[in-house]
């Protein structure tokens, strides 16, 4: 098994195949997350954990928002309300019941 890297991108360069592949895939509506973690599992041959840590850093691309604006500004919509949720969860953990 080779260990896969996650891409670092420099503000001037280009998406590879396999990150233009991963757009086109995180495009597609998805309705049930295990169908979308089994495609994951068949189309790159990752864990859904790898997968998404590359996604992560293409979310913070520069290349990645000069190719599709609109899929990455939804998709660190997206991360900055799981994160907002998050913190909110955690900060109602140690609260007393009213």
């Amino acid at each position: 098994m080779s260990a896969e890297r996650v891409p670092s991108h420099r503000d001037d360069a280009a998406l590879d195949e396999r990150e233009l592949q991963i757009l086109a895939f995180e495009a597609r509506a998805w309705q049930h997350p295990g169908a979308k973690a089994d495609a994951i599992r068949q189309e790159f041959g990752l864990s859904a954990a790898r997968y998404y840590r590359i996604l992560g850093e293409l979310i913070d691309s520069p290349a990645a928002l000069r190719h599709d604006p609109m899929l990455i500004k939804r998709l660190q919509r997206m991360r900055e309300a799981r994160v907002a949720a998050r913190s909110r969860r955690s900060l109602s953990i140690g609260r007393p019941l009213d």
